[in-house]
């Protein structure tokens, strides 16, 4: 009986998770991008971004936790910021940029080799990012007030894990605040 409880328990949690929706992401400080907070369409339920090694710089580490979920993003190789993977929940998603030396543009590949585009929606401008797919569903990230990267709203229609939300959500963020 035990084990029937566990299953459904798991179960429930992981539908609430897929269900839930990722609604904006903040800074924690005002004057720093290295700790961010997650808002998302449950009431209560905040997560949080954060640099894994602040005090050393490094902006090639990062951590996330969305309730009891929790991930990493990382560079995929050491001195390339152009190739990044999420890991958590047992999924890795990859992202690489489709040109090279262009960050408004990623490729970004789901497990079973399945790929989309992630880009930011003016080429000059890094205030609006988005996906929109008629196979996975659309998701969008544009920040509250124009020309100020510290809040950022998100429109959360895809058909995705938290890891491969976590991974447009980080790549909209370190590709246009500024690194201090």
């Amino acid at each position: 009986m035990k084990k029937v409880f566990l299953f459904f328990t798991l179960a429930l949690s992981w539908d609430c998770l897929s269900g839930q929706q990722l609604t904006a992401v903040a800074t924690q400080w005002n004057d720093s991008f290295a700790e961010w907070i997650i808002y998302t369409s449950v009431e209560g339920e905040e997560g949080t971004l954060r640099l894994r090694w602040s005090s050393q710089g490094d902006w090639t580490q990062w951590d996330y936790r969305i309730g009891e979920w929790t991930g990493k993003l990382k560079t995929k190789w050491p001195e390339r910021i152009d190739q990044w993977e999420a890991r958590g929940e047992n999924i890795i998603i990859d992202a690489r940029t489709i040109w090279r030396d262009n960050f408004r543009e990623w490729r970004i590949s789901r497990p079973g080799g399945e790929e989309y585009k992630w880009q930011s929606r003016y080429s000059n401008v890094l205030d609006e990012w988005v996906v929109d797919s008629e196979k996975y569903g659309y998701f969008e990230m544009y920040t509250a007030f124009a020309g100020d990267p510290r809040e950022w709203i998100i429109v959360d229609e895809l058909d995705a894990s938290l890891p491969e939300k976590m991974m447009l959500v980080f790549l909209t963020i370190i590709n246009s605040t500024p690194k201090q």
